[in-house]
């Protein structure tokens, strides 16, 4: 944390904002600045200090930090409006033996053998990538909310029922567990305000335990005899 600030990086597609807004409610007094940031320089920048925690796209470099995986993301292929896989709700990896897969050089996704075949040229970016996908020159698999997130009217997108998955995790300095960083840690896992593990925990209401039997009847007793009276 630097100058009263809380600083969270996240890789695009990620969403924080829901996050964000219970943060702040729960930490008024300490801002939550938001920095999207390519996938590759998101450790480098954890392990510089340059951000106190990240979502991040796993696998990464656990060398020295904490990381904890939240989601899978569910994968499509990014095709042409007019294209056939667009006539179906999804698809097979099988189904895209003849086309052209688009391999940019940001590739989010690991895989053991690339379905499909090499199209002609390794597009630096996703977003690159795109722009040839919309040209017709090929199609595109990666993550839900990078189709999302590089939406456009031209395109459509569908899942993939057998590709492997990106995980979001959320990562931060192994020698650097503060305060804050336990609050993070709970909102992001659904914790709420009273749990002993946040920042500041409330306390629950004290309940009175009650009276021991024998005390309940002595109390019984007295009540009787002053009745009687």
């Amino acid at each position: 944390m630097t100058d009263g600030e809380f600083r969270l990086a996240y890789v695009p597609g990620v969403t924080p904002g829901k996050w964000a807004g219970v943060w702040a409610e729960r930490v008024r007094e300490v801002p939550l600045r938001l920095l999207q940031m390519p996938a590759t320089d998101v450790v480098p920048l954890l392990w510089n200090g340059g951000v106190d925690a990240a979502f991040v796209r796993l696998p990464v470099d656990r060398e020295g930090l904490h990381v904890i995986p939240l989601y899978l993301e569910t994968t499509v292929v990014v095709v042409p409006k007019d294209h056939a896989v667009a006539a179906v709700e999804e698809v097979e990896l099988a189904d895209l033996a003849d086309e052209d897969v688009f391999e940019p050089l940001d590739e989010v996704l690991t895989w053991d053998d690339r379905p499909g075949q090499p199209a002609f040229t390794r597009p630096e970016s996703t977003a690159g990538a795109i722009e040839l996908v919309a040209s017709g020159a090929g199609v595109l698999l990666l993550p839900q909310s990078l189709a999302r997130l590089h939406h456009r009217k031209d395109l459509t997108y569908r899942t993939v029922t057998d590709a492997p998955q990106s995980q979001i995790g959320l990562a931060w300095l192994a020698a650097v567990t503060t305060d804050l960083m336990e609050e993070l840690i709970g909102i992001v896992r659904g914790r709420t305000p009273n749990s002993s593990r946040g920042r500041n925990p409330r306390q629950q209401p004290t309940r009175q335990k009650p009276p021991p039997p024998q005390q309940r009847s002595a109390s019984k007793h007295r009540r009787q005899k002053r009745r009687r009276r």
